[in-house]
């Protein structure tokens, strides 16, 4: 019912607009509102069964509520006109699978750009008659390229949009897949060099994605999963064919499914989040609260140790195995097809998982453990003389550390909202791409000169590291709450 002021009169004797509202049960106004004789509100205005006006709320004279006019839970400011077209409609979209399957198909094209001189190291050596370490630097350069370029292009995300990132993102990785089609002569490693130094600038406009379209496009119950199946594409390359480089030469049936946005937002949590946007939000201010955030900090660090494990062993698997069992090349990357596809299955698996528990910082923490333990078992059977061995402790290895990917974006959204998804996954990469360097150039002067154990136990010390800081995170989860909150 409605609690009207016994002390309102109206000075034309007409009825109370007020009154009308009293034929619905759930529309409450609090008694502290008081409203002006001169308020009138647009008769196409209709109020919302279950929105309630908030105590802090104050009606002022010579106001008229536009037909527009949405009421907004809890004195929210309204959203910018770049947000959804309605944020009081809860509903997730038919298109999110599409848009998130072409991401992964663009994710896939570049990924598999970064790896494919790292897969067969040895023969681009004799190829261009370069050293290893020159090789090692065609995957490195993506991991250096995206430090500078990380905030420049997570203003471009929050400015353009998805939509425009993607399709940006995934023009320059077709301009750098046919410049280095032109390299392919021993006197032109410098034109490669170029060609990947391009594709590690689409991988900026890329690689931070995931999380956001998960957070955009799907529902409170559906975002890890649509998380994990992004990372799912990137991933997915060393199972990909050359083939797949054509992919990223079409955009016309692609960039028509790939929309900017739904028409409503699929959670209440995105729907505020659209509401307490700012246009004229600082990134400086966003970054420094981010790292005032200890639980976060402390996620960066270990997502950074965790990830350059996994982009060293990718860089240097090759290497690794053809040590021990020389010849071996097709094996070598059958291995690394083995950790790949282990890693796509534990990705999706976690992403389910999360979205039926909630339980972030556990499977984090277990993940996490495990990938100890993965790394540990390969590391002393990587010497046996055993190639079906190395291959089921590389797998199990794989499942846990690349399921691990999408586990740490999805926990870093949840601690850091209503922070941009872009800049907080942003920085967890950053922190992958530091340690990736440091640990690829690390273990490969490990291995050359002490051999592939010493190697791999280097990556193993900071793995426990990595375990230890995992459990000392608190899991605040913010997003949850909203999502959970009774309004």
């Amino acid at each position: 019912m409605v609690n009207e002021d016994p002390n309102q009169q109206d000075h034309d004797g007409t009825p109370s607009q007020t009154s009308a509202l009293q034929e619905h049960p759930n529309f409450s106004v609090h008694p502290s509102v008081s409203a002006h004789p001169s308020v009138s509100m647009h008769p196409s205005v209709s109020a919302h069964p279950s929105v309630s006006i908030h105590p802090s709320v104050s009606v002022y004279p010579s106001i008229s509520a536009h037909p527009s006019t949405l009421a907004q839970p809890s004195g929210l400011i309204q959203p910018s006109s770049s947000g959804p077209e309605d944020l009081s409609v809860i509903k997730v979209s038919k298109r999110r699978w599409a848009v998130v399957l072409v991401f992964s198909c663009y994710s896939m094209c570049n990924a598999f750009q970064w790896i494919q001189y790292g897969s067969i190291n040895n023969i681009f050596m004799n190829f261009y008659g370069v050293s290893a370490f020159a090789i090692d630097w065609l995957s490195m350069c993506y991991m250096l390229t995206y430090i500078p370029l990380l905030l420049p292009v997570a203003w471009l995300l929050e400015k353009f949009g998805l939509r425009t990132i993607a399709l940006t993102g995934s023009a320059l990785n077709c301009l750098g897949a046919w410049v280095k089609l032109g390299s392919l002569k021993p006197h032109l490693f410098p034109v490669t060099v170029l060609g990947q130094v391009i594709c590690s600038v689409a991988q900026v406009f890329i690689l931070g994605m995931p999380s956001r379209i998960a957070s955009v496009w799907f529902g409170a119950n559906e975002v890890s999963t649509a998380c994990s199946i992004a990372v799912f594409g990137n991933q997915g390359v060393v199972a990909a064919s050359l083939r797949v480089a054509l992919l990223s030469t079409s955009e016309g049936p692609e960039s028509r499914l790939f929309k900017e946005k739904p028409k409503h937002p699929p959670s209440r949590a995105q729907s505020l989040s659209y509401a307490l946007a700012s246009a004229d939000a600082s990134y400086l201010s966003s970054i420094i609260r981010l790292f005032k955030n200890l639980n976060f900090v402390l996620l960066v660090i270990t997502y950074g140790l965790n990830a350059g494990a996994f982009y060293a062993l990718s860089t240097l698997l090759t290497r690794m195995v053809i040590f021990h069992y020389p010849g071996e090349e097709v094996n070598a990357g059958r291995i690394g097809l083995t950790i790949v596809l282990a890693g796509m299955l534990g990705a999706v698996i976690s992403g389910i998982w999360l979205d039926r528990t909630k339980t972030y910082k556990e499977t984090t923490l277990v993940v996490y453990v495990m990938t100890l333990v993965g790394m540990v078992v390969y590391t002393n059977t990587l010497n046996l003389g055993h190639l079906w061995v190395v291959f089921i402790t590389a797998g199990a290895m794989g499942f846990f550390m690349t399921g691990y990917l999408p586990l740490g974006f999805e926990f870093a959204v949840e601690l850091t909202y209503p922070e941009s998804e872009g800049m907080s996954s942003g920085l967890l990469n950053v922190s992958a791409q530091v340690f990736g360097i440091i640990f690829t150039i690390s273990q490969g002067q490990i291995i050359d000169n002490y051999g592939t154990m010493p190697g791999n136990i280097f990556l193993c010390v900071f793995l426990t590291l990595g375990a230890v800081l995992t459990e000392l995170i608190k899991p605040n989860i913010n997003k949850l709450d909203k999502n959970i909150a009774v309004t």
